[in-house]
């Protein structure tokens, strides 16, 4: 696995906002990311594009910020495209039953997940979409999913 140091850059060019990260993303790094996206965001794109082809590790903070994307790209009305998935990051995801909701180079991300969200989401979970977190599956739920 190759390690890259940490850098987030982000850039809006003709309405497709690009955040592209590397090296590890965890909480250390996250707060950084979530600023390039709420500044990217603010100018209104089309579209967001995150590229995390240089993400060598994620942790827990990492994944929430993941999904705080995803959450706040569709709040603001924003296609979400991720693109660049390694194979660390990938398997969070799946392991936490996650990686239906935030796939690679998948422009229908937000739609799949607001389409299955009333059945899966748990009571902590409906509260928590209201205030914009992401909301948090039952774990049955999401297996009946499959």
């Amino acid at each position: 696995m190759t390690v890259y140091p940490f850098t987030s850059h982000a850039v809006v060019d003709s309405g497709v906002a690009r955040v592209t990260v590397s090296g590890e993303l965890d909480w250390d790094t996250a707060p950084y990311v979530r600023k390039a996206i709420e500044a990217c965001l603010a100018e209104q794109p089309a579209e967001l594009r995150l590229d995390l082809t240089e993400v060598s590790f994620c942790d827990c903070a990492g994944l929430g910020t993941l999904l705080w994307s995803r959450t706040s790209a569709f709040q603001a009305g924003v296609d979400l495209v991720v693109e660049g998935m390694g194979t660390q990051p990938a398997r969070l995801l799946d392991l936490t039953g996650m990686d239906g909701i935030l796939r690679e180079g998948n422009t229908d991300i937000v739609t799949d997940a607001a389409r299955c969200a009333p059945s899966v989401v748990a009571t902590r979970g409906a509260e928590a979409t209201a205030t914009g977190e992401p909301a948090i599956a039952e774990p049955a739920a999401r297996d009946r999913l499959a």
